[in-house]
């Protein structure tokens, strides 16, 4: 029986079963492995950004739009739909697999939300780029 995400413990469970997929994806891994270092370090802080995000605790203070923005620049500006989508599928086959409930939903729609925010700004920073002479 799948249990409901209802603690850092169930986030962390998540964010590294998610993480080890997209580690070995064809697509996604070359990306996630040539640019993360510490791995660990960045599961912590994965798993303080989706904590803070279904449980409302301040755990994370990050950037994440700047952070995508960045790791599309250090790949030419290759993320496209394809790696949102990807990504996404992933996280719903992680989510179906070990949890379900009104959390795990709310973790869907919120992955899915952010990904098309995240997807449009990457393009808006292009053309931000390509506009004040960058590439």
């Amino acid at each position: 029986m799948k249990k409901k995400i209802e603690s850092r413990e169930d986030v962390s469970l998540l964010v590294r079963t998610f993480y080890s997929k997209i580690r070995k994806d064809a697509l996604l891994g070359p990306i996630f492995n040539g640019i993360i270092t510490d791995w660990e370090t960045h599961l912590e802080l994965l798993t303080d950004f989706w904590e803070t995000n279904l449980f409302f605790k301040r755990k994370y203070f990050g950037n994440p739009m700047h952070a995508h923005i960045e790791v599309d620049k250090k790949v030419g500006g290759a993320v496209n739909e394809l790696h949102f989508g990807t990504w996404i599928n992933l996280w719903h086959e992680t989510i179906d697999e070990l949890f379900e409930g009104d959390t795990a939903n709310v973790a869907k729609n919120r992955a899915r939300n952010m990904g098309t925010f995240i997807h449009l700004n990457i393009f808006n920073a292009r053309k931000e780029d390509l506009k004040n002479g960058n590439s």
